[in-house]
């Protein structure tokens, strides 16, 4: 295959899969963010203040609502008593059972900080996507209750108070911060914490003895954010259920104690609100990040001035209850659950100010100390916020569209949104409060259906235009490897006229409506695949019957009709157990425990002649097959570290005692090679087996220091990143030995590129992922050993034709693409579930980066993520040149057939239900499209790790 039509098609394949990943955004999660609205308050007289003058924001960033509500035993017992399991929030909890309000806060996904503080704060649900925005100087681009105040005091991360202090109007908003260095997560997260409390203290003590200060922290609609980062960090290093997590909930309450009797003590009013939440919360694996209920249930708890009292039920077990707060000693006390955006409007209420631009959060009535023509009021000015969203985002759809569809429920009978909010004010003024609350709260429900529908707007034709992109990229790419490598380019394409104009037509047709509708960039892109894909097809038309002879040719009988049928469906229920293999990994084991059994299907004969090859992959596929029934969330166990790392010495010490029989295909070989000749050569493999050994050591010792809270050695960390740069440089040194049969042979760069990549896995596994390594490895072997063996053992295996260099592709080799995208899906799930954001932990990482670093951390999550992918392209790299198909082949027929199962996710993807089934869906997506572009990189990617490798396809294994 010519270098260009070869690069094209794998340049098409990653820019198609990337542009239509992006689709589920466009589709599914529009922005919400508009601009242009008016902005509502209640309108009071003069004399009636509002229910506040002044809020206190806690966040306690990381907090699961269970765990700050249930008792436990002191964290750091010093005597008996101190096991007794008690509360260890008690302030807290004493403003549950006497002066406020209290329930669970439900956040959305992603349950990441900034997002998490965005509907906190501004009321609005940030598209899935913005938390790939960041969290370090993201001026946040729309409207909040820190800027509707008088003015706003924060203090905390500098990854998340510069967000709203840009965001806001300048000088608005004042942020302390500490260092970045602060960050580290091998020190002590409650210095984070102690570090906010100190200095709101000092602010407090500094006013006074300054006027100016004093005299604006006595003005009216003021806010205090504490950002409490301590739990977080604390919960990501050593788990939510640690002592570590328990008695910094503890240093939380006692903090916040303080800070409110200080204000308290200060102003000496009564006119002051609390509210007490988290931004989102952590799995018992001490992450977040996906739907998870754990992540997604947080604290609320409200007090102070227009704050309701607490509804208690003497004996009985109050409203609001499950089995979730059933261990939590408060079913006396009703509990009150909000969405995470109704927070932001219960703020704008309490301190009276207007409801954020964009929010979307609906007023809890039920934590409000006002009367029932207050809290109609309230709700009905809720209302009109979320209604003028509606009329300005229907406004600009109005403006874009040929024939606008309105929207039923705010068009029919009249009932439009005005006369809507007429009929309210008049229920109002005629002191019919219950019903006017009714009815706003009813219009609050329209007026959201209105947001959602607008955001579907253009639903059914994209999920239509990209269904038929998929399709199309599917037999692009199946016709492309027929002309390519089936048909090796004997019969050209063939375009005429009136096709050209008909797919043109039709594109400029699209575009066209597209300029009218002034619809974004990425639409064009939407539109130009399936035209270009579908012309594609339609110009092989002649490949397509040429390619049909050539592979089913043999297909005449009946008992070879029924085979291929019966194939067929083997195949096609392998691919639908992948993709239920998303859902439960657990299907991955029966898939190994099948294929162990493979070799059998070539009779005894073939067990015979290749015993020791067969019994290896069948091992090997047991010992896989295990793997996915583990928990995908794991706790770092030094032992299995140090287990995985020792049997990767092993293996190079093995193959360094013999080497010269394992590379006569484990026979005796016929000649010994010169011991000059491979000095170099064996010392460089002995240099790599020594970079294994040392990343074992550094690994161990920085793991136990870390969990000894001794924090991470300089000396340890300086050796660690040696090790991860030398080890993964090491394959450049080979260039310097001499070319040989040794050094050129296939079993010598598996062992090398294992070798290369052995120290890496080593330092950032945090538990079994390196037995998987060996394991994955071995079974990679074995499979191009055994590939090689049946394609040897063939009574006319297929041969390349006159005047080509490789052979044309059979069906046969439909068998080996799947085989590879088994393989692939293993590789992603076989040590955790990666389908969740939250699967990721950070001991790994910490052991190189202990300070907080999201990208710099995530890339080496990302890098051991990607060295089972370097083993599986270098083996089918091997493999091709072993059976003799061009290097591109088996790739580009898996990237054909994979999309079977991104089209199946791309129409299971959900934006509403339970925001774990939410994640799950977007995530299996991105990962089953993604892998036709990790399947295009892997191609070059290949052919760099076996450049030079010699292999001899005719000889039997």
């Amino acid at each position: 295959m010519a270098a260009f039509p070869r690069f094209r098609f794998l340049a098409i394949a990653v820019i198609f899969h990337l542009a239509y990943i992006y689709s589920i955004f466009d589709i599914y999660f529009v922005s919400p963010i508009v601009s242009g609205m008016r902005l509502f308050e209640i309108e009071r007289p003069p004399s009636q203040r509002a229910p506040a003058d002044r809020l206190v924001l806690y966040v306690g960033d990381g907090l699961r609502a269970d765990k700050a509500f249930q008792s436990h035993p002191e964290p750091y017992p010093e005597s008996e008593d101190d096991l007794v399991p008690r509360p260890l929030a008690p302030f807290l909890r004493s403003k549950i059972l006497e002066k406020g309000t209290f329930g669970v806060s439900h956040t959305r996904v992603p349950t990441e900080s900034r997002p998490g503080h965005v509907a906190l704060i501004a009321g609005l649900y940030e598209d899935v996507s913005a938390v790939t925005t960041g969290w370090k100087m993201n001026p946040v681009n729309f409207d909040s209750v820190f800027n509707r105040s008088r003015h706003t005091w924060s203090w905390g991360s500098p990854d998340i108070l510069p967000m709203f202090e840009h965001g806001s109007v300048p000088g608005r908003v004042d942020a302390y911060m500490y260092g970045h260095e602060m960050e580290d997560f091998s020190a002590d997260a409650l210095l984070l914490d102690l570090w906010v409390f100190d200095h709101v203290k000092e602010l407090f003590a500094e006013a006074k003895t300054n006027k100016t200060l004093g005299d604006m922290l006595r003005q009216d609609k003021i806010v205090f954010f504490l950002h409490l980062l301590g739990l977080d960090t604390t919960g990501h290093f050593n788990r939510p259920y640690s002592k570590e997590y328990l008695h910094n909930i503890k240093v939380v309450d006692q903090g916040v104690k303080e800070i409110t009797e200080l204000i308290d003590d200060f102003y000496r009013d009564d006119r002051t609100a609390y509210v007490f939440t988290a931004d989102h919360g952590m799995s018992d694996w001490g992450s977040h990040g996906d739907g998870h209920p754990d992540n997604t249930r947080t604290p609320l708890i409200s007090w102070g001035s227009g704050v309701a009292k607490p509804e208690l039920y003497t004996g009985e077990i109050a409203p609001g209850h499950d089995e979730y707060s059933s261990d939590w000693n408060l079913d006396h006390v009703r509990r009150h659950d909000v969405a995470q955006a109704d927070v932001a409007a219960l703020m704008a209420y309490l301190v009276g100010v207007e409801f954020p631009a964009n929010s979307v959060g609906e007023l809890p009535l039920s934590f409000l100390a006002a009367d029932l023509k207050e809290k109609a009021q309230a709700s009905l000015v809720n209302a009109q916020g979320i209604l003028e969203q509606y009329r300005v985002k229907e406004e600009q759809k109005m403006a874009t569209e040929l024939k606008y569809r309105p929207y039923r429920p705010l068009s029919e009978g009249g009932l439009t949104a005005e006369r809507r909010v007429a009929d309210i004010k008049k229920l109002i003024e005629g002191g019919n409060y219950e019903e006017a609350i009714e009815e706003s709260a009813a219009l609050m429900k329209i007026g959201l259906g209105g947001l959602k529908y607008l955001q579907r707007y253009d639903w059914l034709f994209l999920r239509a235009l990209i269904t038929i992109g998929y399709l199309g990229w599917m037999a692009f790419a199946l016709t492309t490897v027929i002309e390519l490598h089936v048909l090796h380019r004997q019969v050209k394409s063939s375009r005429t006229l009136g096709s050209t104009i008909v797919f043109s037509s039709v594109l400029a047709a699209l575009y066209a409506s597209f300029v009218i509708s002034k619809s974004p960039p990425t639409y064009y892109l939407y539109a130009f695949f399936p035209v270009f894909f579908w012309e594609g097809v339609y110009a092989r038309r002649e490949n397509i019957a040429a390619g049909r002879k050539q592979l089913f040719g043999h297909v005449k009988s009946g008992a070879s009709v029924i085979s291929l049928l019966f194939n067929t469906a083997i195949y096609i229920t392998i691919i639908v157990s992948l993709a239920l293999g998303y859902i439960q990994r657990e299907i991955l084991t029966v898939l190994y425990v099948i294929g162990a059994f493979w070799p059998l299907a070539y009779g005894f004969s073939f067990l015979r002649e290749h015993a020791a090859l067969s019994a290896t992959w069948f091992f090997s596929c047991l010992a896989m097959s295990t793997f996915t029934l583990l928990p995908a969330m794991k706790t770092e166990d030094v032992n299995q570290i140090v287990a995985g790392g020792g049997i990767m010495v092993l293996i190079g010490l093995v193959y360094l005692m013999f080497e010269d029989y394992i590379l006569a295909d484990f026979s005796r070989p016929t000649k010994q090679s010169s011991p000059q000749q491979n000095h170099l050569s064996r010392t460089l493999v002995g240099v790599q087996i020594g970079l294994t050994a040392l990343a074992m050591v550094v690994t161990r010792s920085s793991a136990l220091s870390l969990q000894a809270k001794q924090g991470l050695p300089r000396g340890n960390q300086i050796v660690g990143w040696a090790v991860l740069v030398l080890s993964l440089l090491m394959p450049l040194a080979y260039k310097l030995v001499p070319s040989n049969e040794s050094n050129t042979h296939y079993l010598h760069r598996l062992v090398i590129i294992f070798l290369t990549c052995a120290p890496t896995f080593v330092i950032l596994t945090i538990s079994y992922e390196g037995l998987f390594y060996v394991a994955f490895s071995i079974v990679l072997v074995s499979w191009v050993r055994l590939e090689h063996a049946v394609y040897s053992s063939a009574p006319s295996p297929p041969t390349s034709s006159e005047g080509t260099e490789h052979r044309p592709l059979a069906l046969s080799d439909l068998r080996t693409s799947l085989f590879f995208l088994v393989l692939i899906q293993s590789a992603f799930f076989s040590t955790g579930n990666v389908a969740s954001v939250s699967s990721f932990s950070l001991e790994s990482v910490l052991r190189l980066i202990p300070l907080f670093d999201p990208f710099a951390q995530s890339a080496l999550l990302i890098l051991k993520l990607m060295i089972p992918f370097a083993l599986i392209s270098a083996n089918l790299g091997i493999l091709n040149k072993r059976l003799g198909v061009a290097p591109s082949a088996l790739f580009m027929t898996v990237m054909a057939v994979s999309d079977v199962l991104t089209l199946y996710f791309f129409w299971v993807v959900k934006d509403e239900g339970s925001w774990l089934e939410i994640g799950s869906t977007i995530s299996h997506f991105v990962i089953a499209s993604l892998l036709c572009v990790f399947v295009a990189a892997l191609e070059p990617v290949s052919g760099v790790f076996i450049s030079g490798v010699e292999v001899e396809r005719e000889k039997k294994v």
